[in-house]
């Protein structure tokens, strides 16, 4: 069964190349049968053409013999002349009475066997009722096909005086010949015609579908985020043109529609961002008020420990200062993009310089090479590791033997940082939000983290992925374009 679901080409191909085949076996069958009809009416008129000339050959030699013209005279007028006219027309004859007695055939003596010496009454009273006084018998010797040919002789006064038989008039033997020739030919011209219809259908359904296909390819690379081309209408045939206008319009609407996504994703993001510095700002500012409120109403300037309560007012009110001075900059931070400098820069090199920082003995770092090529921004890449390190610092700060492994290694395309430790881990529920900018699982905190982390990274066209279990410690892995480590 045709399968509908093959490509537009493959079934423009199949369908002309299956209107060539039927129309060429339609075409060779009329063929066939209009030749064989024409091939024996040929036939048919040459064994009529060549009994005729048989028969004017006997009319001739009756007109000019000396016997008398009757029944009785057959077998002396033909005594000799009969092997005459075999030799002429190649053609064996049986001469017989108006009874169907043999008077005269033109076989030799001893092959007389095979001479019907009477013949058949059937076949007399055919010969008498026929119409055109002829009769015709069709039989079979060695499966090839024969006739036998019964007419009378007339006289000069066109009376029947006898019957001429011709007895083994071959039918079937050339017209197959001719046929199987003629098949033959047909056939070495049906074989070219195909082959070549079959190449022209692959050409044709390749120009048909090229357009189509054209489309298809700015189709699948149209992307939201990006700037789609427009498709040119040159060279597009006019069947194609209402659905190049329609993706043109349809790229119009995309980029008219990313513009306003974007622009409400903006105001959405800055709405959440207002929000949530709103809430970070109230957490310092309500104990500052309460502070306050407290000093306000207890304050003695002769109380015996007054320094002492305004040293702890002064040191409360300053922790909450700086409570804001470090939420203002972790919202700076995270808002900052990256700037896209492309250092070449040594991974290995930068990440024990990150590392240094901590100046911890468990944290282990390790480098399948000395030399790692990147395309990055030097502090982004510092600010990235001492981020994933010092979280991974604080999900092991209640173990004993606390292990951070930092790891630098390539594949064909990339350069893999990872970053595990073995601590508390991050459940799979939360997992999915982690890089979410205001999610976090500590109890303090804003969670900016590692959004800024994921924001960073994607800016440099990498990836960050994260692997965890409850209580058995967590892996993050980052990807970055490697670049040849010649030029370092």
């Amino acid at each position: 069964m045709f399968d509908y679901r093959r490509s537009l080409r493959t079934r423009i191909f199949i369908s002309m190349i299956a209107l060539v085949v039927g129309a060429s076996i339609l075409i060779a069958g009329v063929t066939i049968y209009q030749f064989k009809e024409e091939a024996k009416e040929l036939h048919r008129e040459k064994l009529n053409r060549k009994e005729n000339a048989i028969r004017a050959n006997i009319n001739y030699v009756l007109r000019t013999t000396t016997y008398p013209v009757d029944t009785e005279s057959l077998s002396l007028i033909f005594k000799e002349k009969i092997y005459e006219i075999q030799d002429i027309h190649n053609t064996e004859i049986n001469i017989y009475d108006l009874k169907g007695r043999l008077l005269k055939s033109s076989k030799a003596t001893f092959y007389m066997d095979s001479v019907e010496t009477q013949m058949n009454p059937q076949k007399v009273e055919a010969l008498q009722n026929s119409a055109t006084k002829k009769y015709v018998e069709n039989f079979k010797i060695n499966d090839q096909n024969y006739q036998s040919s019964y007419t009378y002789i007339l006289d000069n006064y066109f009376k029947p005086i006898g019957i001429l038989n011709l007895p083994y008039i071959e039918d079937d033997g050339f017209l197959q010949r001719e046929l199987k020739d003629f098949l033959i030919l047909l056939s070495q011209v049906y074989l070219f015609m195909l082959i070549s219809a079959i190449v022209l259908a692959y050409f044709l359904s390749k120009y048909i579908t090229s357009s189509l296909q054209s489309i298809s390819k700015k189709i699948i690379t149209t992307r939201l985020d990006q700037s789609n081309p427009k498709i040119s209408y040159e060279e597009i045939s006019y069947e194609i043109k209402p659905l190049v206008k329609a993706y043109n319009g349809m790229i119009d609407e995309l980029e008219e529609s990313a513009l306003k996504l974007a622009k409400t994703e903006r105001e959405e993001a800055w709405r959440q961002m207002a929000r949530q510095v709103a809430h970070e700002i109230k957490n310092p500012l309500t104990p500052m008020r309460l502070s306050m409120q407290s000093f306000e109403r207890n304050f003695d300037p002769n109380h015996p420990d007054i320094e002492k309560r305004v040293k702890e007012f002064s040191k409360t009110i300053i922790q909450q200062i700086d409570n804001l001075s470090a939420i203002a900059g972790a919202f700076s931070d995270f808002a900052k993009m990256p700037a896209q400098q492309n250092e070449s820069l040594n991974a290995v090199e930068i990440i024990r310089l990150a590392l240094d920082i901590f100046n911890d003995n468990k944290i282990q770092f390790s480098s399948e090479k000395e030399k790692i090529k990147i395309k990055f921004d030097r502090s982004q890449l510092i600010r990235i590791i001492t981020n994933l390190v010092k979280n991974a610092i604080q999900a092991t700060e209640h173990l004993e033997n606390p292990i951070i492994a930092v790891n630098i290694h390539t594949d064909d395309h990339n350069a893999i940082i990872t970053v595990e430790d073995n601590g508390v881990g991050i459940a799979e529920d939360m997992q999915e939000r982690i890089f979410e900018p205001r999610f976090t699982t500590k109890s303090s905190g804003m969670g900016l983290g590692l959004g800024m982390v994921k924001n960073i990274v994607e800016t440099y066209k990498g990836d960050i992925k994260l692997t965890s279990k409850p209580d058995q410690g967590t892996i993050f892995t980052l990807k970055f374009p490697k670049t040849d480590t010649h030029d370092i």
